[in-house]
């Protein structure tokens, strides 16, 4: 085949792929719009947070600086695969610690960027795509890019959503959705999310010790359970989530104020929201001393997956040597094998103490595309550099035969 010709099919091909596809989609800025019934056809065996319940209550309880965004891709009237965006307002008062410098911070909140992100930034994994059982993945890709396209071109009245996001990708995932490098976009790597696989044979939290070397059992009980005991705590279940909601709001922003990147922030109504619509799949537990409450986790139950999936604690009682957020970290564990999950999810933060524990690193990825194509030439090879944390090595588990 002569050079021209094979210049000529390039563009064609090229051509076709940015123009739009044979998929209906229906777009929408509420989810009430959409037909649940249809979202529900495509999502009845995918996760808790693609369910029709978990976009309804989303709405009740989502941060200030994000807008919920939807798009439902059927053939015909056959629906394939639901898509969740979110539209995210960021500005520098989310970069670094909380400036006690009122002036400064009114210049930081002045310097914002809006971006669309397809997935959810509350938690890890791939959910901002849920596909049909039977669909054929790699033909879908190209039209959730056509739902992300028409969402940012429609956003231009509210204004420019310079950067597109498809995260929490895994190697499978990203596989199967090479189509989109054609579109533009750049695969970049992320920190890993640290995951337990749960041995079945563990009954209890007390079986999942005895599977440890004495090494790393006795550095548990002895450095997180014996100081946490010796300072007259204690960890329970909390009950009535709505009426101590203030409290671990207070909690969970301690946390907050202190990180690095805050991409998002809860209100206050998400914690009871949150455990109603997900009911016994849902348990908080909270660290007590007394009569004061040091911290929380949220453990969450998705199919044969449990997620570490919030966390507060008292940064004051922290840095006294209580060690309140391993504590917590295992009395998720312990909700996990309680729940009877496969695995445990605990996310992207505190990489060494997580590994301890007996965690791997989970790669996962993101798809990203800035709008306009000079600087998104750019950014592509940049991407390329980004070096994501590393999680170290341990083997804390007795060797099976």
């Amino acid at each position: 085949m002569k050079l021209a010709q094979r210049i000529s099919q390039s563009f064609d091909q090229r051509r076709k792929l940015r123009g739009r596809t044979s998929f209906g989609i229906a777009l929408a800025d509420r989810f009430s719009q959409l037909n649940a019934d249809s979202w529900r056809a495509v999502t009845r065996s995918g996760s808790f947070f693609h369910s029709a319940e978990y976009q309804y209550a989303f709405e009740r309880f989502c941060p200030a600086n994000i807008e919920p965004r939807y798009a439902l891709i059927c053939e015909g009237d056959v629906p394939l695969a639901t898509v969740c965006m979110q539209v995210v307002r960021v500005d520098l008062h989310q970069f670094g610690t909380e400036s006690r410098n009122k002036d400064l911070e009114k210049l930081r909140r002045r310097i914002q960027q809006r971006m669309l992100v397809c997935g959810n930034l509350l938690v890890y994994g791939l959910h901002g795509v849920c596909f049909a059982p039977a669909a054929d993945r790699s033909k879908l890709w190209p039209a959730v890019a056509e739902a992300l396209y028409r969402v940012r071109r429609a956003e231009k009245l509210a204004g420019h959503t310079d950067l597109v996001l498809i995260k929490d990708l895994d190697e499978a995932a990203v596989q199967e959705s090479r189509i989109l490098e054609k579109l533009s976009y750049g695969p970049v790597a992320t920190e890993p999310n640290m995951v337990l696989t749960l041995n079945p044979k563990w009954r209890s939290h007390d079986d999942y010790l005895q599977s440890l070397t004495s090494k790393y059992r006795g550095d548990i009980k002895n450095r997180v359970f014996k100081k946490f005991n010796d300072a007259g705590c204690v960890i329970e279940k909390l009950a009535d989530v709505r009426a101590n909601a203030a409290e671990l709001q207070a909690l969970y922003l301690q946390v907050q104020s202190n990180a690095a990147l805050r991409p998002f922030l809860l209100p206050s109504n998400y914690w009871p929201e949150l455990t109603d619509i997900a009911g016994a799949n849902a348990v908080i537990h909270v660290a007590r001393q007394n009569e004061r409450r040091l911290g929380f986790i949220v453990s969450l139950k998705d199919a044969d997956t449990a997620f570490a999936y919030h966390i507060g604690f008292d940064r004051t009682a922290a840095d006294s040597g209580i060690p309140i957020y391993l504590r917590l970290l295992h009395a998720s564990l312990a909700q996990a094998i309680e729940f009877g999950c496969r695995r445990m999810s605990f996310g992207r933060t505190a990489l060494e103490p997580k590994a301890r524990m007996g965690c791997l690193p989970e790669l996962t990825f993101i798809w990203a595309r800035h709008r306009h194509p000079l600087l998104n030439q750019f950014m592509q090879p940049l991407l390329k550099f980004i070096d994501p944390e590393q999680a170290p090595t341990f083997t804390p588990f007795k060797s099976e035969t």
